[in-house]
């Protein structure tokens, strides 16, 4: 092999690498499992955050959901705690559902460029959060029940 053609081949590979990389990062999603969910009548494909680490990770940094309707939020016990968007880059819809799948509240946050951020509380306490782009849970009401086999 010539000098030539080994650094063609080392070249080659380190751009396959940044691509492979740069591809992984672009949603920032690669970490997280995925699983289909009914909302309503609805299929929606979604990242799952069942973990403290995950959940406190979110949709951070994403800008670009990679195909996903969104991020499903998944709590071992009911739960009070509100929602913030700190170095959250897209505007979101969130919607909070109890551990039988019942609908508690629909909000939109907006992504926040500086600090305090402010912290968007549902209505009641809730099992699930479900995160999609600002727009893609408009159809959520109070009818609206979610279904997870998670």
């Amino acid at each position: 092999m010539t000098r030539r053609t080994l650094i063609l081949l080392i070249l080659g590979l380190t751009l396959f690498a940044s691509a492979c990389t740069s591809a992984e990062e672009s949603s920032g999603l690669g970490e997280f499992p995925t699983t289909q969910i009914m909302v309503g009548d609805r299929a929606m494909t979604v990242a799952v955050a069942d973990t403290p680490e995950q959940r406190s990770q979110g949709l951070m940094g994403v800008t670009d959901l990679d195909g996903l309707d969104g991020m499903l939020f998944v709590f071992q016990t009911d739960s009070g705690v509100g929602f913030w968007m700190k170095d959250t880059l897209i505007p979101l819809d969130i919607a909070f559902f109890t551990v039988d799948g019942e609908f508690v509240d629909r909000l939109t946050m907006e992504p926040c460029t500086a600090d305090p951020c402010p912290t968007y509380q549902p209505a009641g306490p809730y099992r699930f959060a479900l995160e999609a782009p600002a727009g893609g849970l408009s159809f959520v009401d109070d009818q609206t029940v979610l279904t997870y086999s998670g």
